[in-house]
């Protein structure tokens, strides 16, 4: 497999079998892809994976929690303004729509969203995070990390989905991996293979046409 094939079958995977993939087959992959680029070499990221007793203790753990008031970052700016916000709703619709949820049953659609706390079924959870001295050139670090992590995972016949959803459960997170105070939780990655015959897997999120975005100039 080349790099451009994975990046073209790199999805976010929202339905996982339960089988777990070996340690070593998660370690190294993990490990490969700390040869992302990064910055003055800072290498910012610090990674945990979890899968077995541990990872169902903590999905225990945060289904008991009441929910965090604030979050450890804004996920998305308020009153988030065009095109951003088009595409935002636009992939919503999108995504609910595989599973026949319409806009106004807003209990179901806060039920799938739920199921971020669970890594969508994922048999292994990952979690990537970064010391809170550090600033937004070494946030694009953890990125381009995560990144590296998916593309490896699709070479291996894997699937992911990356979650930001867990800046809304930092604090029993951070309390469960007794992380120290000047780590911040950053993101989480749900891994593992893909139920091929569930609806919502089916979803391939749109992008906006080269012309909207880039430009070529001296070319």
């Amino acid at each position: 497999m080349n790099v451009s094939h994975a990046v073209e079958q790199r999805v976010s995977i929202r339905r996982f079998k339960p089988e777990a993939p070996s340690a070593d087959l998660v370690r190294d992959i993990l490990e490969r892809a700390s040869r992302a680029p990064s910055g003055g070499n800072l290498q910012p990221w610090r990674v945990f994976a979890l899968t077995g007793e541990p990872l169902a203790r903590l999905k225990e753990l945060i289904a008991a929690e009441p929910p965090q008031e604030e979050p450890e970052y804004a996920i998305y700016p308020p009153n988030l303004w065009e095109p951003f916000r088009t595409r935002r709703f636009q992939n919503a619709e999108d995504l609910y729509a595989t599973i026949g949820i319409a806009r106004e049953h807003k209990a179901e659609r806060l039920q799938q969203m739920g199921r971020n706390a669970e890594f969508f079924g994922a048999p292994v959870g990952i979690f990537v995070c970064i010391d809170r001295g550090l600033g937004p050139p070494q946030w694009a670090d953890l990125g381009i990390y995560m990144q590296t992590v998916m593309l490896l995972a699709v070479e291996r016949g894997l699937d992911t989905c990356p979650q930001e959803y867990w800046a809304n459960r930092s604090k029993p997170v951070s309390a469960f991996l007794k992380l120290p105070p000047e780590l911040m939780l950053f993101a989480g990655i749900a891994l593992g293979w893909r139920d091929e015959t569930a609806p919502i897997n089916r979803l391939r999120a749109r992008r906006d046409p080269f012309e909207s975005w880039g430009e070529m100039i001296g070319f």
